[in-house]
């Protein structure tokens, strides 16, 4: 999660799924995003898409008949619509209303090893369903100056969840996204957020490549698309680095 736009967070959970899935631990990716582009960028087609995560977090289908099948034979999808914007307003008169993801996940998980949310950028009720249910929060972070602005604010609703609704919630860790260190800005903001936030950061830095940014056009993660690019090689590092911490 991260409450900004544009830093890498639906790449990260694409990829990382992906990466996971590749290592053969049966996965689940849930798009909690109403733009629906984890759904486009595993090349499920969203125009007509029924039933999805809007209805199941909503009660009206199980989770189950939702999820769909992708490229990779471990990993699974709980796709996503433009539908899921009236989630926010519809959850709000909703008993247990952060706890509605939790709910609906809990019949599925028991078949998979990991189940990876891809959160919006905001800090709305689905988001705050996302940190409910889940264990661990991973942190992408572009590098550049607004997005360190806000990654404080981010750790204060972290924390604030932890302390109110899902005590066992940890920081996985943060991920430094779209790094180009021919620029002195990158390398700055990689030693502030070091400096700042020391045995919290990933080892993987994930760079700008062109690769990365294609792949989801196609309808696949990275490692299909191109698995020699830079891009592809960062996010299997990444994952390696995910599946030690576990």
């Amino acid at each position: 999660m991260n409450q900004k736009g544009g830093v890498g967070k639906t790449t990260t959970a694409v990829n990382v799924a992906a990466g996971i899935a590749l290592a053969e631990r049966p996965t689940l990716l849930v798009d909690l995003d109403p733009q629906g582009n984890a759904t486009t960028g595993l090349g499920v087609q969203k125009s007509g898409l029924y039933p999805t995560v809007y209805h199941a977090i909503l009660g009206s289908e199980p989770a189950e008949k939702a999820i769909r099948e992708t490229a990779l034979p471990h990993l699974r999808l709980l796709p996503s619509d433009i539908d899921l914007v009236g989630a926010e307003v519809e959850l709000v008169a909703l008993d247990d209303r952060e706890h509605r993801l939790r709910a609906t996940l809990a019949p599925v998980t028991p078949a998979y090893e990991y189940v990876i949310v891809d959160c919006p950028p905001s800090l709305g009720l689905l988001t705050i369903n996302a940190l409910v249910a889940s264990d661990r929060v991973l942190l992408p972070l572009q590098c550049e100056f607004y997005a360190l602005e806000g990654l404080t604010h981010l750790l204060t609703t972290i924390k604030l969840v932890r302390e109110r609704l899902n005590p066992g919630l940890r920081v996985e860790g943060i991920v430094l996204t779209m790094f180009d260190g021919r620029t002195s800005l990158a390398v700055q903001i990689r030693d502030e957020v070091h400096r700042y936030f020391p045995g919290e950061i990933f080892q993987t830095v994930v760079p700008r490549n062109v690769r990365l940014s294609e792949a989801p056009s196609h309808g696949k993660p990275v490692m299909l698309y191109d698995l020699r690019s830079a891009g592809a090689i960062a996010y299997l590092e990444l994952t390696r680095e995910v599946l030690h911490h576990a």
